[in-house]
């Protein structure tokens, strides 16, 4: 798509952050890569700030334990989520790091940071949570134009607890934002 100079809408944001030639590509050919704001809340608001001083972004996320259930970090560590029954924090780091230890669960994690200071900046924890029934994450910013907190409880999918409900309905409102005569937000 990239190189027929094509609209791509990638569903599995944290591989572009490996692949960033794909928006050199997308340049040449006169592409563009757009990304669904996907789980988030709050993405206008990133990319705003983004345009003077940002201080600080951060995420924490929370699931169920089976919402993060085949995790490479996960495995990696060698935590027994059958095993969890209270909250459990199982990552501390980077955008970038979340999105290479949980491609499948925290794609939320590269969105955010190519919005707003990069994936090297923006730090994440990321939480196995028993008390919760829904995949929630929580974004704090500190910037020159704006401090803010946000929260959204996602609802897990039944056949794939790590996504939300919300993530398909952000993609069809995504493809309706490129044919649509009115655009709202950024």
């Amino acid at each position: 798509a990239i190189s027929n100079g094509c609209i791509f809408i990638p569903l599995s944001v944290g591989a572009l952050l490996d692949r960033p030639e794909l928006v050199d590509q997308a340049r040449a050919c006169g592409a563009k890569i757009v990304v669904p704001t996907g789980a988030l809340i709050g993405l206008d608001a990133v990319k705003a700030i983004a345009q003077g001083n940002v201080t600080s972004i951060t995420m924490v996320t929370r699931k169920p334990p089976r919402g993060l259930k085949g995790a490479p970090h996960i495995t990696a560590i060698g935590v027994d989520l059958d095993r969890v029954n209270e909250p459990l924090k199982v990552f501390s780091g980077t955008a970038r790091e979340a999105a290479r230890g949980f491609p499948a669960n925290v794609n939320v994690a590269a969105a955010l940071g190519l919005a707003g200071i990069g994936p090297d900046r923006t730090m994440v924890e990321i939480w196995a949570d028993p008390t919760v029934q829904h995949n929630t994450h929580t974004i704090t910013a500190k910037s020159d134009s704006s401090d803010f907190t946000m929260t959204i409880r996602n609802i897990p999918t039944e056949e794939n607890p790590p996504t939300g409900k919300i993530t398909a309905l952000s993609a069809l409102a995504t493809l309706q934002r490129l044919t649509s005569p009115l655009v709202v937000g950024t």
